[in-house]
Parts: structure tokens; sequence; C-alpha cells
């Protein structure tokens, strides 16, 4: 398991790649991943609280990505207190902290604002089973949980009814949540969740598009 500093790279360029791919505008969006108890890695941290002292790497509240470096990825425990950092983590370490506590499965979590899926999102619409990549990476239909007050945990309760099934969910009003066994996994799941919104609302322009055999509900 990657140490502290490790961990904070992966975040940082993690990062960076999803605002270069414009998953993500402004300071929207944020992402983390879980460090379990005991697997710090670094010798002199304070004992950590929360969920059997589990650490969560995550991005800092509002903050430039353009000139985010690795001190200004933040280390809080899974009831949000700042373990290392200078900064105030993510507005929804809520969120990440709820899906990490109920889906022990969840190494990693992706939150983008990416425009397409994000369109679906503000109009409550499904993304059926339209492309192959869907099936093994996303787990079927990209579904969209029902809205809550942004920074709230409900926004990780809401969310985590889904990703139980799912690799990935819509939020209402709200953007997309990915999650994956390790951080590239999760990403690469939120670049599908785009991709398939992408495609999906071309073919609405153009045509009426066809459900992938055996996925129809």
């Amino acid at each position: 398991m990657r140490g502290l500093s490790e961990g904070k790279q992966a975040v940082l360029r993690t990062a960076k790649k999803a605002y270069r791919e414009k998953l993500m505008a402004g300071t929207s969006g944020n992402m983390s991943m879980l460090i379990p108890a005991g697997m710090e890695g670094d010798a002199m941290l304070p004992q950590a609280g929360g969920c059997h002292g589990s650490l969560m790497i995550i991005t800092p509240s509002s903050y430039d990505y353009e000139i985010m470096e690795e001190k200004d990825i933040v280390v809080t425990d899974l009831e949000g207190n700042v373990i290392e950092g200078c900064h105030r983590p993510s507005s929804e370490w809520r969120m990440h902290a709820e899906i990490y506590q109920h889906l022990p499965h969840v190494q990693a979590v992706v939150h983008t604002h990416s425009p397409y899926a994000t369109s679906f999102a503000v109009n409550h619409q499904e993304i059926p089973v339209v492309l192959i990549e869907m099936i093994p990476f996303l787990k079927g239909k990209l579904e969209v949980s029902a809205y809550a007050e942004q920074g709230s945990a409900q926004v990780g309760r809401n969310a985590v009814e889904i990703l139980r099934r799912k690799n990935a969910c819509l939020m209402a009003n709200h953007g997309i949540v990915a999650v994956g066994e390790s951080l590239e996994s999760a990403y690469l799941n939120s670049v599908y969740v785009e991709d398939a919104a992408r495609i999906y609302h071309r073919a609405l322009v153009c045509g009426k598009p066809v459900v992938i055999p055996g996925y129809e509900e």
C-alpha cells in the first residue's frame, strides 16, 4: 500500500489530469483515496480517529488546480479531523467518508462535474447501457442518486445506495461520483461516465439510441 507521500502525489496527479481533461472547472470537483489503519508508511503521524483509524487523502477546499502542489493535499480521518495539511479538506469530505464507511471494497473516490454527465444529472435522467464499456467499467446503466444539500453526509448516503451495485452514479443537480479499488480505476470509471454521457447525448440529437440487448431495464 502506498504511504502518505506517494498517496498525496497520486491524488495531486489525478486531480490535475481531471482538470486538464475538463472533467471539472474552476475549483469544483474533488477526489480522495483511503489509507487503511496501520498502512500510512510514515512513522510520526498522530493517532487517527474515525473508522478504525483509517485515513483519507483528499484534495483541499476551493483551491486552484493549476497551482496545487503535494503540500496542499490534505490528510484527514473519516470524521473530518485534519491529520496533516495546511488547508481545509474538500467541502465534500463527508460524502467521501460515507462511501468509505459503507462500502469496504472502495479505496478511492473521484467526484467531477464533467459537463455531459452533469447535464443528465441536472435533468435527473439515467443513461442506459448504449456502450459495451459501460458493462465492465460502470456495471450497467448510470442511475441518478437523490438530491441532497452539497457538503452534507446525505449526499454520500444517497450515492451509496447505487454504488453498492455500480462503480459510478449521477448525483441529482450536482455531478458524478465514481469509485474503485484504486485511484486509477476510480478515475478511469469517471472518464467512462463522461464518455457514455457525451455519446448518448450526441446519439439523442441525431436519432434514437439503441440499448444493448439484455440491458433494456
